[in-house]
């Protein structure tokens, strides 16, 4: 079996963060509308199947992890599109900041857990991946840093909602990705050589 991504596996890992990227650029007072919303749901899926394809290589050497990073991503996902479908529906149905904030106080369990509580799973489990691939080596010690870094970071560009610090961060998750959909990963090891036979 190859250690290099399949053809789709690669257009998801450059696709997923690149849409996230681009839905940036469609916030209105840092809300997503419905442009932005779209592409934000559409990255979810596109990402996630990415993420599995690092993730199966990284399963090798840390079976256990991976497979609590896999789980972490799909909820996490699920959050993230959340956000998505909120921007959207917020402006199909012309709800300003405040209106839709108060429509949310109405229900603070299930907003709690689909928005504040899922929310911040997608980039918990980005972190969790950075720290797995520097681990094992799948990508170069730097890339799969950076990713770390951009993952600790995503927060801080959602929040305040500052526009050009969210396109930094973007760029920042956007390269690993790229390295990863590019050239593949691969952690080097010893060839085992056939034992001689008598």
């Amino acid at each position: 079996m190859t250690d290099y991504p399949s053809p789709l596996a690669r257009a998801c890992l450059a696709g997923g963060p690149a849409l996230l990227a681009a839905s940036t650029f469609f916030w209105s007072d840092g809300r997503y509308g419905p442009a932005g919303g779209t592409l934000l749901v559409l990255a979810m899926p596109l990402w996630t199947y990415g993420i599995v394809a690092l993730l199966d290589r990284m399963r090798a050497d840390l079976p256990r992890y991976a497979a609590v990073v896999l789980l972490l991503t799909l909820v996490g996902a699920m959050g993230g599109a959340a956000f998505g479908f909120q921007g959207f529906f917020e402006s199909v149905y012309g709800l300003d900041e405040q209106t839709s904030l108060a429509a949310l106080d109405a229900h603070p369990v299930t907003a709690g857990i689909l928005l504040w509580g899922l929310g911040p799973m997608f980039p918990a489990a980005l972190f969790a991946l950075g720290a797995g691939l520097v681990r094992t080596r799948r990508l170069p010690r730097p890339v799969a840093l950076l990713l770390c870094a951009g993952a600790l970071l995503f927060p801080v560009s959602r929040i305040p909602r500052v526009e050009w610090v969210a396109h930094l961060v973007d760029l920042v998750l956007l390269v690993p990705f790229l390295v990863a959909a590019g050239e593949g990963w691969t952690r080097p090891r010893l060839s085992r050589q056939p034992s001689p036979t008598s």
